[in-house]
Parts: structure tokens; sequence; C-alpha cells
């Protein structure tokens, strides 16, 4: 052997590989629990079950004409329920939803009938004041760092009294004036209140923007950027605003939005009925929360989806209604009402528990 042979390193393998160890923290939760943490799995449950119920308890709702008048119920809130929910989500509440519908219809018909205008400059000048009054909310709260909940709660107070007293200063009466006969009425009426035939029953056009909203608000929350603005200014703004989201901006056009919400179904009421009762609106902020709440959004904002509030208006509607064709004496649906909101505030506080949970 040479001198200047040198040996070999000797080669050191690597161990076999094992079981890998887990933390707790990596480890893959079962289906069933990673299911139940979506916000609107539970609630389309609940959705199911109380759909099944009345189909047992109420024949009636079993027939075409009588679903058609569910879906409408269920699609006049969940449209409002919509924007709500973002708003929830976004972390901000707006307490003046409700009445801001109805001004929103006023402002159409009062301004269109009194100056005996097209009623389509009415439509867009209502459309402009409900998103100015989205706008207002959304700047004074993040303007003076009030509470959304106090901020929304004047604007509510303020909108109602408005809401009266230029209505009854302007017609003479607490209700407009009858606008059928206006020009452009036919044409808006058929935008926003006409109906369709599906299999020989009359289905309103509202329970398909209602889809279409339901739709186009699942794609901003979960293919967009602004989506991701809305998430994270609900679950820390100032996280958010460390990290370059527009908090302001956000949150305002989220108020925008409602105020855009309360304009639509505004519209649908007015040229549904061709009258607005002045005192009209007023709890309606409260079943927009509620059904954006039994949807799986939670009160502290950052966790929800558009598809939940969906299931939790038709929820609304199904009782709404089906108290009705049961039989029974209507002033249940508030205690029908107070139950499901209990228990979905319930089951939220679980799944967000089970969400977190490491």
């Amino acid at each position: 052997m040479s001198m200047t042979q040198q040996a070999e390193p000797a080669v050191t393998r690597p161990p076999a590989p094992g079981p890998r160890a887990t933390d707790g923290r990596t480890s893959e939760r079962p289906l069933v629990l990673r299911l139940l943490a979506r916000p609107e799995v539970g609630v389309f449950l609940g959705a199911v079950a109380v759909f099944v119920f009345f189909l047992i308890a109420a024949p009636a709702v079993r027939q075409g004409g009588s679903m058609a008048t569910v879906l409408y119920q269920s699609s006049t809130i969940g449209i409002m329920a919509l924007p709500v929910a973002l708003l929830m989500i976004g972390g901000e509440f707006d307490l003046s939803s409700g009445v801001a519908v109805v001004s929103s219809a006023l402002t159409a018909s009062m301004l269109s009938y009194q100056l005996s205008m097209n009623i389509w400059v009415g439509v867009v000048v209502a459309l402009v004041v409900s998103l100015a009054i989205g706008a207002f909310n959304g700047w004074m709260v993040v303007r003076t760092g009030l509470p959304s909940f106090l901020v929304t709660l004047g604007t509510f107070l303020i909108l109602q009294g408005v809401n009266l007293a230029v209505t009854k200063m302007v017609t003479g009466n607490v209700a407009t004036d009858d606008i059928s006969n206006m020009d452009g009425f036919d044409q808006a009426r058929a935008l926003f209140a006409s109906s369709f035939d599906i299999g020989g029953v009359q289905v309103k056009i509202t329970v398909f923007y209602w889809l279409v909203f339901a739709a186009l608000a699942t794609w901003i929350l979960l293919r967009t950027k602004y989506g991701n603005w809305i998430f994270a200014v609900g679950g820390n703004k100032d996280s958010a605003r460390a990290v370059g989201v527009p908090v302001k901006f956000t949150k305002i056009t989220l108020f925008m939005g409602v105020g855009l919400g309360a304009w639509f179904v505004g519209m649908h009421q007015l040229f549904s009925f061709n009258t607005v009762q002045s005192g009209e609106g007023v709890g309606q902020e409260l079943i927009y929360i509620a059904a954006a709440v039994i949807g799986g959004c939670l009160l502290t904002g950052g966790y929800g989806s558009a598809i939940g509030p969906v299931f939790g208006a038709f929820m609304f509607g199904m009782v709404n209604q089906g108290i009705v064709y049961a039989g029974w004496n209507p002033d249940w649906f508030k205690a029908f009402l107070g139950v499901m909101l209990l228990g979905a505030v319930l089951i939220n506080l679980w799944v967000s528990r089970t969400a977190t949970r490491r």
C-alpha cells in the first residue's frame, strides 16, 4: 500500500425513518371537525331540520305556491342580510339598516311624485342618498373611534324621525302617494318587483337576485383582495393596518354596501306596493343581524361567510310562513326567532373554539 494513499472516511448512513413525531399542532383533525368548523355547516343542518319539520307539521308547505312564498319571504330578508353579514365579518354593526330601507323608498317616491318627474330620477337620487347614509355611518365610526353600535343607533333614530316628519310635511299623511301611473313605473317594477313562471308557479324576481348577490358576496370574500381585507379588519384592525390593509376604506365601503342593499330592498317594496308607510322598517335591522348571526357570523368579527346568511334567511322565511301554514298562532314567531338566535350563538361559540383548537 502506498504511503500517500489515504484511508477513505467512514460513511455514516442516516437512521431509518421512523414514525413522525407530532405535537398536536401538525396533526390533521378529523373530517367531521373540519366540516363543522365551516361557518355555514351548522346553519345548513338547522335549515334542513326546520324544513323537514314544517314539511311534516304543515302539509301546505309541500305545494309549489307555498314554497314560492317561503322563498320570497326569505329573499327580502336575505338580500339585506348579505351586506350586513359582510359588515359583521368586518367587525361592525349597522342598526339603521331597517329604517334605511324605508328612507330609500320614501326618497324615490316623494321626489318623483311631488316634482312630477320620471320615476327613474327618484330611483337614482334614492341610490345616492342610501350610499351617503352608509358613507356617513362608516366615516363617523372610523373618524371618531366610537362603537358602530352607538353611531348607527343615532342614525337609526334620526332616520326614523325624518321619515315620519318629512312624509307628513310633504304629503300630509303618514304614507306616500300612489306612483303607479307615473312615467317609468312599469320599467322599474319589471326590474325590482316582477315575477317569473317556473313550472306554473309564480316566483318573485327577488329570489333570483338573492341567489346572485349571495354568489357575488361569496366570490368577493373568497377570491378577491378586498375579501381578505374584510377578514383582516374584522380580526384585528391594528394588525391589518400594520400590514398595509386600508382599514378606513374597507370599513366605509362595507357600510356603503349596507346602504346599497337598503336601496335595492327599498325599491322592491316601493314598486311592489306603489306606496310606502313612513313608520315601517323599525325592528327589521334586528332580523337582518339575527340572520347573519344564525348564518355563522361571529359577533366579534373576523369570521363568517356569505352562504351562511342565505340559510339563516331561509330559516326565517320557513318559520314565518310555516307557522301560518300549520295554523298556529303567528305570535309564536318571535319565540321561535329567539330560540333560533340563542341556539345559533351557542353553536357559533362552540364552532369558534373548535376552529381555533390546536
